[in-house]
């Protein structure tokens, strides 16, 4: 292939890029140095000039200005802006999903999935919007109600990671909104494509309920841009997804200022499979939760726990699944395994599967790079590899973002325990098993260690209904469903003495 083939398909790709923003009809962006790569190719798509810190400051300005009256307008009525923005994002969803793919490398089903993730968000907000309850209590004193509140938080500074460069937004934005805050956005400087089109309709939508669109903010930059929100005291809520490394920078400047933090970070996560699993539902978990979006999920399954008597089974099932995986260029129909994003994702994974073998690692299949025909060589992907381990050692206790499935054995189900929650992570779990006292054990105080722990099910794929996070260096963070939207929120204790006396708590006389 030559330069000048190379040129021209990344060319195609700059082409359709511009077809895509005119669909959705933004303007487009200034030019500038801040290059928009596409892991298909490793061609440009565009130059983008990032936001100074003037104009970072600028935009934590209006979020603040903004918060002032959009904290005291009704929730439900708040609630009309994330209903118009799930009325876009219906409207565009293939183009949204066509931008994740050139931006991310994701297969178009994996994208249009992560749309429609968006769109599920923006319902639950909705009617989140007239649920935002607060318990009465019984109070010790005649003639008094005792009772919680809860209000708006603030300014969110919502610091998202490439690999699900707008679902994650809107976990963050749609609950944010409909608490009463205003949202500041910084994406990653890998996908910026998606957080315009995203900030565009969500401006849009404001517009079309009637609110201040000030509400939401988006700045574009590399680290520097995050770190000043970090640092701002106006920022009441850092909400940031990235490596263990990122969260350890955000989290202690962020105390340091007494601000809050909601860290979801990284993920090493396992799955266990008994000797009674039903094998053929546990390939397919297996395949998709390691390989799906090339191993680059936080939820990715990397740790694959089995018992000794069907673990030769098992991987010969494993084996012949990955075998039959087609890894190319997501456009491509029938493909299933995409890119890797860039240069160091494949480094990293080529120095990992180096120390599983000198830890006396097989590797039974893959780890081979693969250069899928007319892509340039600026684009890597590879082939996902089944490593079978002696132990768990350190290179397996780390997170490496690329698919590579370690295999451990066990014999006792104590064992399986202790090697599944013997990581720094904590994200996401499962077990694959028809045994109830199994499952059940799994899901119990002294089980899974992890935020999310599934039953017969991988460990990739949760649902917005539920709270999504995890524990240990994962950061203990939660978005999404559940009760999650506490944390966009403070809540005030109230007493109310609606009688003609004054008592004291605790019976104390003070005459």
């Amino acid at each position: 292939m030559t330069e000048t083939d190379h040129e021209t398909v990344t060319a195609g790709y700059a082409d359709r890029i511009g077809t895509l923003l005119r669909a959705l009809e933004i303007d487009p962006p200034a030019a500038g140095e801040m290059l928009v790569h596409s892991p298909i190719d490793g061609g440009v798509l565009i130059g983008l000039r990032p936001d100074t810190p003037a104009e970072v400051d600028t935009a934590l300005a209006e979020a603040a200005a903004a918060f002032g009256s959009w904290r005291l307008v009704p929730a439900p009525q708040r609630a009309a802006v994330v209903r118009e923005l799930a009325v876009l994002l219906r409207r565009h969803q293939d183009e949204l999903a066509e931008l994740v793919t050139l931006e991310v490398g994701k297969i178009p089903a994996e994208a249009r999935g992560e749309v429609q993730e968006m769109i599920d968000i923006c319902e639950f907000a909705v009617g989140l919007s007239r649920q935002l309850y607060g318990y009465t209590m019984a109070s010790e004193r005649p003639g008094h109600r005792l009772m919680e509140t809860w209000h708006p938080l603030g300014v969110v500074g919502v610091i998202s990671a490439f690999n699900f460069p707008v679902a994650v937004w809107a976990w963050n934005t749609a609950i944010a909104l409909v608490c009463g805050d205003t949202v500041v956005w910084k994406p990653s400087d890998r996908t910026p494509l998606t957080a315009l089109a995203c900030h565009t309709l969500l401006r849009r939508a404001a517009d079309t309920a009637g609110a201040d669109r000030r509400i939401h903010q988006l700045v574009l930059g590399s680290a520097g841009a995050g770190a000043q929100l970090t640092d701002d005291e106006r920022v009441a809520l850092v909400s940031a997804t990235g490596s263990v490394a990122m969260g350890r920078a955000v989290a202690p400047r962020v105390a340091a200022r007494f601000g809050r933090c909601l860290l979801e970070l990284g993920g090493n996560n396992a799955a266990v499979v008994g000797p009674s699993a039903d094998l053929d539902l546990a390939v397919r978990g297996i395949v998709f939760a390691a390989v799906g979006t090339a191993g680059q999920r936080c939820t990715s399954l990397r740790r694959l726990i089995v018992h000794s008597t069907v673990a030769d089974d098992l991987l010969d099932r494993l084996v012949r699944a990955y075998r039959q995986l087609r890894v190319g260029n997501p456009l491509e129909p029938g493909v299933q395994v995409g890119p890797l994003h860039g240069p160091d994702a494949w480094a990293g994974m080529w120095d990992a599967l180096a120390r599983a073998r000198g830890d006396g690692g097989e590797v039974l299949c893959g780890g081979d790079r693969v250069e899928p025909e007319g892509l340039g060589p600026g684009a890597f992907y590879a082939d996902p590899a089944i490593v079978r381990m002696p132990a768990q050692t350190e290179v397996v206790r780390e997170e490496t973002f690329a698919p590579i499935l370690y295999a451990l054995t066990y014999d006792d189900f104590d064992t399986a325990l202790a090697l599944h929650n013997g990581v720094p992570q904590g994200l996401s779990s499962a077990i694959f098993t028809t045994d109830q006292r199994e499952a059940e054990r799994f899901l119990a105080a002294d089980g899974s260690d992890c935020g999310i722990a599934n039953v017969n099910i991988g460990t990739s794929g949760a649902e917005i209904g539920g709270a999504f996070g995890g524990e240990k260096h994962t950061g203990g963070g939660r978005e999404s469903g559940s009760d999650a939207w506490k944390a966009y929120m403070r809540r005030a204790t109230n007493t109310i003495n609606y009688s003609t006396e004054l008592p004291l708590a605790q019976g104390i006389r003070f005459d």
